[in-house]
């Protein structure tokens, strides 16, 4: 991204009183499941719908998968405020980037531009991300973004609270060079066992398969879902 030719107000997380200055019990989190799943051609993302504060549920059927860009999107985990605001921030500077090149953006340029605020405001965030998505330059990629401001590329992962009861299915399961449906099974069967397991992860499971073909976005109710490993 050019160098100052940005112009653009400070963000939103860091107006005021910081986020993990005054974080709290029963501050609204998703405290959550998600997942993204590469396969031959582009990738699955997957999260839970389940919305917490303290150990209400506030919202059963929330949206943790949001839209950055064309074929761009990424998995949220954490503060719902501060997860929303840091999405809404990039959404901005993507597209003011996208206007000057002329072009799509490239998902590596997405998943840096959320290092970058992540990095910078490490003290006042609370969140973990998955950005994931297809452009014309390296197909599907997968970036996790833990708490902290690193960035890994990878062809799968998870993150949230639940994700510690699936990273040996992960390992045990995940195969290189997967079918979409293959890919998409595996997803669901991830969410599964976690949902089943992690109090803060339930609800439905909502799916987002990006590929060259364009987005298809999916959502399966908690009875439509396979038996927990």
């Amino acid at each position: 991204m050019a160098s100052g030719t940005l112009s653009a107000p400070a963000p939103p997380f860091v107006m005021g009183v910081p986020s993990a200055a005054c974080s709290r019990a029963d501050e609204v989190g998703t405290g959550t499941t998600i997942l993204a799943v590469s396969y031959k051609g582009g990738v699955v993302l997957a999260a839970d719908t389940r919305t917490s504060a303290g150990a209400y549920v506030v919202n059963r059927a929330s949206r943790k998968i949001s839209k950055v860009h064309d074929k761009i999107y990424v998995c949220r985990s954490g503060s719902a405020a501060d997860t929303q605001a840091l999405t809404q921030f990039v959404k901005y500077y993507l597209n003011i980037h996208s206007l000057e090149l002329g072009e799509l953006p490239s998902v590596n340029t997405a998943a840096t531009l959320f290092q970058s605020f992540h990095y910078d405001y490490k003290d006042m965030l609370m969140s973990g991300l998955i950005v994931a998505g297809w452009d014309g330059k390296r197909g599907g990629q997968i970036y996790s973004l833990p708490i902290g401001g690193s960035k890994i590329k990878v062809n799968v992962t998870a993150g949230g609270s639940g994700s510690v009861y699936i990273s040996g299915l992960i390992d045990a399961l995940y195969k290189e060079d997967m079918t979409k449906e293959e890919a998409q099974q595996l997803a669901l069967k991830l969410l599964s066992h976690a949902m089943a397991r992690d109090a803060s992860s339930g609800g439905m499971v909502r799916m987002t398969t990006i590929s060259e073909d364009g987005v298809e976005e999916t959502t399966f109710e908690g009875d439509k879902l396979p038996t927990p490993a």
